[in-house]
């Protein structure tokens, strides 16, 4: 069992490489993306049940002994994340299959997309399966490799704009992470993370806390978390809406499991619960500020993403097992519901010809199916009852209470706050976009274009295809998944979080490299 944890690595690069290897057939491009993908969600799903059954799979790549080898572990926690990251990039490569050969020329480039989509989910799949620091940042710099082509296809000038403005931020972040490992490393000769479990503890505390601040630091410049987040709504909105799609369901998500992974099993004392505390707050209140002052869907969900952080952030800070299970709950929950509204946005920009809210009126009548898709993962991220996002955004001010001081109940009173303002965004769309009078103006940008050439950007607002609309459809559904299973996930989450603190995860790396 132990030798089926480098297959979603290795099968995603493999897959990629060959679907390199044929550029000009783009029909057996998608064939092999999608047996890939599929393959690692075979494979994440063994490892969810054995991982929950049997405890923590590890195992020592190329059996070098440890400290020198490369440790490849999975849990409960790191099997979900797998699963869910599988199930949405599967969902999205359906979903941008089934876009025109002529936009796919003009918008994401086949040859390109599909080798730099599946090296993307590798560098995902390595992130969440790593068990080592250096193994984390070969995962970082695989995936935001691929995000750098992604987030620029097309070359337009927006997206070489929002592409260097990730490249320097990414490029930061990555030069923090190195810094953090070469000190780790000065300090305690391993980056392993089982032998740190017990190396750091011996370390001066202040040496500690400054290994655990620049960690921190690290991680959450990769999730957006503010005041480290003001990159993200400028960068993602400019891509194609698989992409966007898949960055705002992913991404941001790997730096907060590498935030739980490094402060749950490298610092279980320190727990920094006034500092995660109010970058929680901040992350959440001034998120969804943004959020409500746009216009433009793309950006407003942007800005819901970054909002809603704050959210897991509160149950990292809360730090006891309520919290920490909410936190895993919600996650999953949240990868499925932003990556859902992402793709259905992309559906309102082909039928209602752009994704402003000054341009679309009457989506409703124009396309019932259009509204139902928007309709149900909206109320889901606004935290309606009996939605998933209630369900965890219940679970995390439990925990927040649970810690019981002041700051901990002003971050409560945030979040519900957060949840109202979530829920007046999504309105906004729903009364403006989907119930609201189509313009009769042209909009802003016909305006600026020549007049023999409107007709041609009007025809823009094409029939969604049936593949497209079912690959958003089958979001929605896995969205609801987590609202009608809610009682086996949730206790599924809380036995994460509790072997989160225990040694079991330790004990199965140190065993299988003494073998």
């Amino acid at each position: 069992m132990n030798n089926l944890l480098p297959v979603p690595v290795l099968l995603t690069i493999f897959g990629a490489g060959v679907a390199l290897a044929l550029p000009r057939r783009p029909r057996l491009q998608r064939a092999v993306s999608i047996l890939c993908l599929g393959g690692v969600i075979t494979v994440a799903a063994v490892l969810m049940y054995h991982t929950d059954r049997v405890g923590p799979l590890a195992l020592w790549v190329g059996d070098w002994p440890a400290p020198l080898g490369i440790a490849l572990v999975a849990d409960r926690l790191s099997s979900l994340m797998l699963f869910v990251a599988a199930v949405i990039a599967l969902a999205v490569l359906v979903f941008s299959t089934g876009q025109d050969q002529d936009e796919v020329r003009r918008e994401t480039p086949v040859s390109i997309y599909h080798p730099t989509f599946l090296l993307l989910i590798a560098g995902v799949s390595n992130a969440f399966l790593a068990g080592d620091l250096f193994n984390l940042f070969v995962g970082f710099e695989i995936l935001l490799f691929a995000s750098y082509v992604l987030l620029t296809l097309g070359g337009t000038a927006d997206r070489i704009r929002a592409g260097t403005t990730y490249v320097m931020v990414s490029l930061l972040s990555s030069s923090l992470f190195l810094i953090s490992l070469a000190s780790i490393y000065a300090a305690t000769g391993t980056v392993n993370m089982a032998q740190l479990a017990g190396r750091l503890a011996e370390l001066d505390p202040s040496v500690q806390l400054l290994l655990q601040v620049l960690l921190l630091v690290t991680f959450s410049i990769k999730a957006a978390v503010f005041p480290l987040s003001a990159w993200l709504p400028d960068s993602y909105p400019t891509a194609p809406a698989p992409v966007t799609a898949v960055f705002a369901g992913l991404l941001t998500k790997v730096g907060v499991y590498a935030i739980i992974r490094t402060q749950t099993l490298l610092f279980p004392g320190q727990h920094l619960t006034n500092l995660l505390l109010i970058a929680s707050l901040l992350t959440m209140v001034i998120g969804i500020l943004g959020a409500v002052a746009q216009n433009e869907i793309k950006r407003m969900l942007s800005f819901t993403l970054v909002s809603h952080l704050g959210y897991m952030i509160l149950g990292i800070a809360v730090a006891n097992q309520a919290g920490m299970a909410a936190t895993i709950f919600y996650t999953a929950h949240h990868i499925t519901i932003q990556a859902t509204l992402f793709l259905v946005t992309g559906l309102i920009e082909r039928r209602g010809g752009s994704s402003s809210l000054d341009s679309l009126g009457g989506l409703a009548k124009l396309s019932p199916v259009l509204a139902v898709l928007f309709f149900i993962p909206a109320m889901n991220l606004a935290g309606i009852p009996p939605f998933s996002g209630f369900i965890g955004k219940l679970g995390l001010m439990h925990g927040g209470a649970e810690l019981g001081t002041p700051l901990a109940w002003l971050v409560v009173v945030g979040g519900i706050v957060t949840s109202l303002l979530t829920l007046m965004a999504m309105a906004k769309v729903w009364g403006r976009a989907f119930w609201g009078v189509p313009p009769e103006k042209l909009p802003a940008e016909l305006t600026e274009v020549p007049e023999d050439e409107v007709e041609a950007v009007v025809d823009d607002r094409r029939p969604m295809p049936p593949l497209m609309v079912g690959a958003a459809a089958l979001l929605v559904a896995f969205g609801l998944s987590f609202t009608v299973f809610a009682g086996p996930l949730y206790s599924y989450a809380e036995r994460a979080a509790a072997s989160l603190h225990s040694t079991a995860y330790v004990d199965a790396v140190l065993n299988a490299g003494r073998r």
